[in-house]
């Protein structure tokens, strides 16, 4: 009997713990997904609310840009040259590690925009480092692993 409320008890605590850890991915999908629709909009501000203060990146094209204001700019700069640019990321897998309120993230990603010489399609795969802090999920760093670019001379340059 006792045996018997003892793994009663510990299924109990697995099973809530696994809650909070799906509670926990929702938030991160549910997260990526606002920075998404961010980007979509050309909104920095919404794109820059998921990042760290000091989110370290790594794009596609190997430039490491640290800090959420780093990366506001950038992405306010790529908003004025390239006025259709648009990425996305997909998550396939979200792994959260509450005791120490991390996750890890990786999926795809897509970007596209036109240049001077035709329309640029880039693809890939990414890996993002979440930390909870004051209650909410943030990324803490991000790197974009290109693997197919087409439609322009853009793709023909090493960076």
């Amino acid at each position: 009997m006792r045996l018997a409320l003892i793994v009663a008890l510990a299924f109990a605590g697995l099973a809530e713990v696994l809650a909070v850890q799906q509670g926990d991915e929702q938030q991160i999908r549910a997260r990526r997904e606002s920075s998404n629709a961010a980007i979509a909009k050309h909104d920095t501000r919404g794109i820059g609310d998921v990042l760290a203060d000091d989110v370290i990146v790594v794009t596609s094209n190997s430039v490491h840009r640290q800090g959420r204001e780093a990366n506001e700019q950038s992405f306010a700069e790529q908003f004025r040259t390239r006025p259709d640019v648009v990425y996305r990321r997909v998550p396939s897998e979200v792994h959260v590690f509450a005791t120490w309120l991390m996750a890890s993230e990786s999926g795809t990603w897509t970007g596209s925009w036109t240049d001077r010489d035709g329309k640029v399609q880039l693809t890939g795969r990414y890996f993002a480092k979440w930390r909870k802090q004051n209650g909410r999920w943030v990324v803490e760093s991000e790197t974009y692993v290109p693997e197919t670019c087409t439609g322009a001379s853009y793709c023909t340059h090493v960076p």
